[in-house]
């Protein structure tokens, strides 16, 4: 029996494709979140959008880069926008991702800073917690939640006290 591809379909695949690619998403994400075959997700990012190739090399592969304090911070605030939108917004992951993402973005420019997080470490930050390779954990001093090992102690957790840099 033959698979009919719906053209409705397949738009909204090059459409998200489209807006990781002006992301900067690497071309693995692509792969993993569309089922666009790879030539015409080559195509799209060397042809249509970004007028380049993309970037090659090994995705991001270890927890420890995202429990760092700059990185952190920047992951954690993340993190809290993609598990609100997460729970407020009917939608693929792929496309919480890229909505919190964009909310991300905004809010560190508009408080004059540069994003630590590519969108391509925060697809694998996400896809790390749904594997409990990490996880939000509430701080005990102010009540924020951070990116932490899941077997931190929750009750003993306190970031804003851990270091000078963080404070509540």
């Amino acid at each position: 029996m033959a698979v009919v591809k719906s053209i409705l379909t397949e738009t909204r695949q090059i459409e998200r494709a489209v807006s990781l690619i002006q992301l900067g998403a690497r071309l693995q994400v692509l792969e993993s979140e569309t089922d666009l075959s790879y030539e015409r997700l080559l195509r799209l990012y060397k042809e249509e959008v970004a007028g380049k190739s993309p970037s090659k090399g090994q995705l991001p592969f270890s927890t420890d880069w995202f429990l760092t304090w700059q990185p952190n911070i920047h992951s954690s605030l993340f993190l809290n926008t993609y598990d609100y939108l997460a729970k407020a917004c009917d939608l693929d992951s792929i496309d919480i991702v890229i909505k919190a993402y964009r909310l991300y973005t905004e809010q560190i420019t508009t408080c004059g800073l540069e994003a630590q997080l590519s969108i391509t470490r925060a697809w694998r930050l996400v896809k790390f917690v749904e594997n409990r390779m990490l996880a939000l954990t509430s701080c005990s001093c102010c009540g924020g939640k951070f990116v932490t090992e899941p077997y931190e102690n929750a009750r003993h957790f306190g970031k804003c006290r851990a270091s000078s840099m963080w404070f509540c």
